[in-house]
């Protein structure tokens, strides 16, 4: 698959390019549909995998026993 070679930040890119190209309103309708799915599916994709790496991510606080890792979530 393509995202896989493919930076989060190099994908977000890709969707602002189909956005700035749907706003200069060049495109036909047609067009404009198309790129609007595939970059609502790829920011859908983003949105997943940034859920996800949230999920990850961990806080250092101190515990009963000295330091302990929590999730983020969990911390707040």
């Amino acid at each position: 698959m393509e995202n896989e070679n493919r930076s989060f930040e190099e994908r977000l890119e890709s969707v602002q390019k189909i956005i700035h190209e749907i706003e200069e309103g060049r495109m036909s309708l047609e067009d404009s549909v198309r790129s609007y799915e595939a970059g609502m599916k790829e920011l859908n994709q983003l949105d997943a995998e940034l859920k996800n790496l949230t999920r990850r991510l961990t806080v250092l606080r101190d515990g009963v026993d000295g330091p302990e890792e929590v999730p983020m979530e969990e911390a707040r």
